[in-house]
């Protein structure tokens, strides 16, 4: 194949990435309360409802700090 064979046939992608730092921001949020429920955790049961609680804690959080802010 040469080269104008390989220009015509080659398609490039554009990859756009909204998440901005929010993503990064909510991840560590999620380990952080993941880390304090999981010690509080005894049992299995406790540690799947441990891990859930982490999943929604990060909302309960920003409904909070949107209240208080009056938005």
């Amino acid at each position: 194949m040469n080269k104008e064979n390989y220009m015509k046939n080659n398609k490039t992608v554009k990859v756009i990435n909204k998440g901005g730092a929010c993503g990064g921001a909510y991840f560590l949020t999620f380990v952080g309360s993941a880390v304090y429920w999981v010690q509080q955790a005894a049992g299995f049961g406790e540690f799947l409802v441990a891990l859930l609680k982490a999943m929604v804690w990060p909302a309960f959080v920003m409904h909070r700090i949107l209240e208080l802010l009056s938005m």
